[in-house]
């Protein structure tokens, strides 16, 4: 098990949000803090720690009056933190290069790959061709509907018809390198873990992030026991410095 850390940016701003409110209608968010800081303050902090793997999130859609500002950001992001961080957010074949050579070591893909409600294999098949599995991160954030999981595209407000389960896992593993997977219902909340969630990820075949509604250290000791020690978790809201009440120093030892 593994502390991933995380900068999600919108609007040009570094913030952690309630991840179900989001809207691209008016590039509006619930927030839960906006950081004085730049994106790239905080890819320097993880790289003086040594925090690799962590994920760069790009919370605005292309064509928003705001894209521009948040891509300048993460991209800051990756340069002052080359190798460690990965970069997602309306990630294509044909602008993954330019992630890749700012310094991400994977790109995070969902929309691009989940197209009118199920996989589009040709747009995979594209993704892998620009990057290579090794490079490649897939994002399976999933919410609920009709009481069952289903992936959610497009900054977590389109439903699939791909329910969200360990055959899905399964199926895809051969494509990427790694998972990360928000529980969206529980994103941004700090009311603790979705446990249907954790009891999917424990059986992924290739190494896989979890993020969504942490707000303790026993959030993340029943992380460790429900995933078996193999997933991985980032902590945003609750963490101090992102304004929460969780020390950095008491994550990493409770993870170490």
């Amino acid at each position: 098990m593994r502390f991933r850390p995380c900068i999600d940016i919108h609007n040009g701003k570094v913030k952690q949000i309630v991840g179900s409110s989001l809207n691209d209608d008016d590039d509006s968010a619930v927030e839960n803090y906006v950081s004085e800081k730049d994106a790239s303050y905080y890819a320097d902090m993880y790289r003086r720690r040594g925090l690799f793997g962590g994920h760069v999130i790009m919370l605005n859609s292309f064509g928003s009056d705001h894209y521009d500002d948040t891509r300048e950001q993460a991209l800051d992001a990756l340069r002052a933190f080359p190798g460690g961080l990965m970069a997602g957010g309306g990630i294509t074949p044909r602008n993954a290069s330019d992630y890749i050579d700012a310094g991400a070591s994977h790109v995070i893909v969902t929309s691009y790959v989940f197209k009118n409600g199920t996989i589009d294999i040709d747009a995979l098949d594209e993704i892998l061709d620009a990057v290579g599995r090794e490079r490649l991160c897939l994002d399976l954030s999933c919410r609920r509907r009709n009481g069952k999981l289903y992936i959610v595209t497009d900054r977590w407000q389109v439903f699939t018809d791909e329910e969200f389960d360990v055959p899905l896992l399964k199926r895809l593993s051969d494509h990427a390198s790694e998972f990360l997977v928000h529980a969206v219902d529980a994103e941004g909340r700090c009311q603790g873990i979705d446990e249907d969630v954790l009891d999917i990820l424990k059986d992924s075949p290739i190494p896989v992030t979890y993020a969504g509604g942490i707000s303790s250290l026993d959030d993340i000791r029943n992380i460790r026991e429900k995933g078996c020690g193999r997933v991985d978790v980032t902590v945003g809201s609750a963490l101090d410095i992102f304004g929460g009440q969780l020390s950095m120093e008491g994550v990493l030892e409770c993870i170490s």
